[in-house]
């Protein structure tokens, strides 16, 4: 254990650590009271953007903007945060008035964009969009055609580069050491969740007491914890909002899938084969948990999990697996959740022209290809002709990871958020993580923390203005 945990904080923490210190440097040094004092002056196009689990995504980022400086004449400032200091710093720049011109961050998609683009506070960005619009997959252009509630139309508000879906994470190892393999791994809803409590006793009975069958989040702070029970709603088809926008929560139907899914959700934790600090962790303490061998299995937007380890092949190509999810209850095929991530243009920016012009550049197959795989798979293309090629099916060079991804990729759903950007505020509010804890922490039922949750949406969609 300790061997591994040094090994983890040399590849995954330190490297994390040190680029939020030199972010916090970079975008304070001119002003240590507030990140929204970044630039020296207002002469030069100012982007905001997500640090990468790895270093080479923050060197291909940083390249881009170079090239593009030469190639356009036009100056621009780049600036990196880890993605919760950036949501934070992106809401208190607005509230000052003093947003930068262009943001990308991994959750703002589905947490902040609907409600700034139903505000009128995004740039429309068609002008980028409808040249190239043959080029993206149908799913990616649809989640960033936004409703903005001033100008009274639908239009694109962000520039789709990439999505992400939710892998199962597992140690192959844990599992043989347990009496298991992967052959052993059930496919029926049910059943796939049970092996895990198993596969945790017998490990306790062989003497590891600290280990847990499963990382579930159910923390109210984290934006894992929804994209995952996402997918325990999508198992019993609780569909909370139609085609036409609608929110159907109190369809007895969707009420049922939603107190089913809550249910299910939380029924490791209560049954103590899920990590008990579950209910308090982050976005990083579930990689971290995993990583550290505290819990067998993690459910995990994006495959930061398994890139960390690429560079000790062992561990990358043989003892982390990534798993298709189990088929839904009713023994139907599980639909994937895509997350589009995007990038934004503010409509105070002084700077549309070169911003634009930097997307249409960003966009380009070639260079956002390149960006992509620099992030070692964390994310995955939008354009079929990325998504096709060998690499981005782990054919070439072989990826057992990025496969499996592509694998689930092949049907996904949006976010209801692309329905109503109302959805958008029951996400930002973490209604879901706050149902969850809610159970394992004050003892509500599930159908006390559903009915809580249904009130709290419905108040939500009734004060979207």
């Amino acid at each position: 254990m300790p061997q591994l945990f040094r090994a983890i904080a040399r590849q995954y923490l330190l490297p994390l650590l040190a680029l939020f210190v030199i972010s916090l440097f970079v975008a304070c040094h001119s002003n240590p009271q507030s990140t929204t004092q970044v630039s020296a002056s207002d002469s030069q196009l100012r982007i905001w953007w997500s640090q990468g689990f790895l270093p080479l995504e923050n060197e291909a980022i940083q390249k881009i903007v170079a090239d593009w400086q030469n190639k356009s004449g036009s100056k621009a400032e780049l600036t990196l945060f880890t993605n919760d200091v950036l949501m934070k710093e992106v809401k208190i720049a607005l509230e000052a008035g003093k947003p930068p011109d262009l943001v990308f961050a991994r959750t703002i998609d589905y947490i902040l964009l609907p409600r700034l683009a139903w505000e009128n506070k995004l740039a429309d960005v068609a002008d980028v969009l409808e040249p190239v619009k043959n080029t993206y997959l149908p799913s990616a252009l649809a989640a960033a055609y936004y409703q903005n509630n001033v100008a009274k139309k639908r239009s694109y508000y962000a520039v789709p580069i990439a999505q992400q879906t939710a892998h199962i994470h597992y140690w192959q190892n844990s599992i043989e050491m347990g009496g298991f393999n992967r052959n052993n791994l059930p496919q029926d809803w049910e059943g796939f969740w049970l092996f895990w409590q198993k596969v945790q006793s017998t490990l306790r009975q062989k003497g590891q007491k600290e280990i847990y069958g499963v990382g579930l989040t159910l923390s109210p702070t984290a934006t894992d914890t929804f994209f995952e029970f996402e997918y325990f709603l999508e198992a019993y088809n609780a569909k909370i909002i139609d085609e036409n926008g609608q929110l159907l929560v109190n369809n007895p139907k969707v009420r049922q899938g939603i107190i089913a899914a809550l249910t299910d959700f939380t029924r490791p934790y209560k049954n103590g084969y899920n990590a008990p600090e579950a209910a308090e962790w982050t976005d990083t303490d579930n990689n971290i948990a995993f990583l550290n061998s505290e819990v067998v299995m993690a459910v995990n937007p994006s495959l930061s999990i398994p890139i960390t380890q690429r560079e000790d092949a062992d561990v990358y190509l043989d003892r982390i697996v990534t798993a298709n999810w189990p088929k839904k209850p009713d023994g139907t095929a599980m639909i994937d959740l895509s997350a589009v991530k995007q990038v934004a243009l503010f409509e105070s920016s002084k700077y549309k022209k070169e911003a634009k012009d930097f997307l249409s550049y960003l966009i380009q197959p070639q260079i956002l290809n390149s960006y992509l795989q620099s992030s070692g798979s964390s994310f995955f293309p939008v354009m079929p002709q990325l998504l096709n090629e060998p690499f981005w099916q782990g054919t070439n060079p072989k990826d057992p990871h990025i496969a499996a991804a592509a694998k689930q990729l092949q049907q996904t759903r949006q976010f209801y958020t692309v329905l109503n950007p109302a959805y958008g505020e029951v996400q930002s509010q973490n209604v879901w993580g706050k149902a969850l804890k809610s159970i394992v922490k004050e003892g509500l039922s599930s159908e006390q923390a559903g009915d809580r949750a249904i009130k709290e949406i419905e108040q939500i969609f009734a004060n979207w203005k």
